[in-house]
């Protein structure tokens, strides 16, 4: 298969919440195959040591702060790249938020709103902006849900039913923008060994339960979830739009 396929040379690409975790993973992996990367994430310091990490093997990166839970501070972010002549060719919604784990009927007000605004409005209006400057273009948008949102979890309903949203909105997304040559699909990471998910992971008894689901048997980690985001990224999935990817180890089997 040629290199090419995977070939980012050239592109811009915008990742968000890309301070740590899965979301590290993917900037660094578009930048290896040649992107430039804006790094995202509500502090500047975690996404600007990335970026320069970045840098300094090799690649090309920048860092922004940015609230994806403020709509002001998205198009902000999106004037200031008009302002500076540089076109996001890839979007990758990354930045999630879960503040609660527990029993629905004891979640806040904040907390629900909180999760709904960065998971679900911050996603939409990112991907708005972005899609309204690819127009004409043409480009790739990846939206980075979960396993819950075909299963959702016992304490993460709100976090589940964001996630959900998510995948229908990859969906709607996909045949709106497919005549703009925009191309939107979603992968659903399922347990992977993040800060994010640290309530799971660094509970025993929780992560025995859920490793016996899953066939593979183990946590991911961030490094296996970003090549399937390079994949919806590259002309190697140049006929894949509207897809939701599980890659969580055989879970959702």
């Amino acid at each position: 298969m040629p290199d090419s396929l995977f070939d980012l040379t050239g592109k811009t690409a915008l990742v968000s919440g890309a301070s740590r975790g899965i979301g590290e993973a993917i900037a660094r992996l578009l930048a290896g195959f040649g992107a430039h990367v804006i790094c995202t994430s509500r502090k500047i310091e975690g996404c600007e040591a990335v970026a320069s990490t970045i840098r300094g093997d090799g690649g090309s990166a920048e860092a922004h702060a940015v609230h994806v839970g403020d709509p002001a501070a998205i198009e902000a972010l999106f004037a200031k790249l008009d302002a500076a002549g540089r076109t996001v060719d890839v979007l990758v919604n990354n930045a999630a938020a879960n503040p609660y784990f527990g029993p629905a009927i004891d979640m806040t007000l904040d907390a629900y709103e909180k999760t709904v605004e960065v998971n679900l409005r911050g996603y939409f209006w990112t991907t708005v902006q972005a899609a309204k400057r690819m127009k004409g273009r043409g480009g790739a948008i990846v939206n980075i849900a979960s396993v819950n949102a075909q299963r959702a979890a016992p304490g993460q309903l709100v976090y589940s039913m964001t996630k959900a949203g998510i995948v229908n909105m990859t969906e709607g997304f996909a045949k709106e923008l497919a005549p703009m040559g925009v191309r939107v699909n979603a992968v659903l990471p399922g347990l992977t060994d993040t800060k994010f998910a640290s309530a799971l992971t660094g509970n025993p008894k929780i992560l025995e339960m859920m490793l016996r689901m899953i066939p593979l048997g183990r946590v991911a980690q961030p490094d296996e979830i970003a090549p399937a985001v390079l994949f919806l990224c590259t002309p190697a999935s140049s006929y894949l739009t509207g897809a939701a990817l599980p890659v969580d180890g055989g879970y959702l089997a």
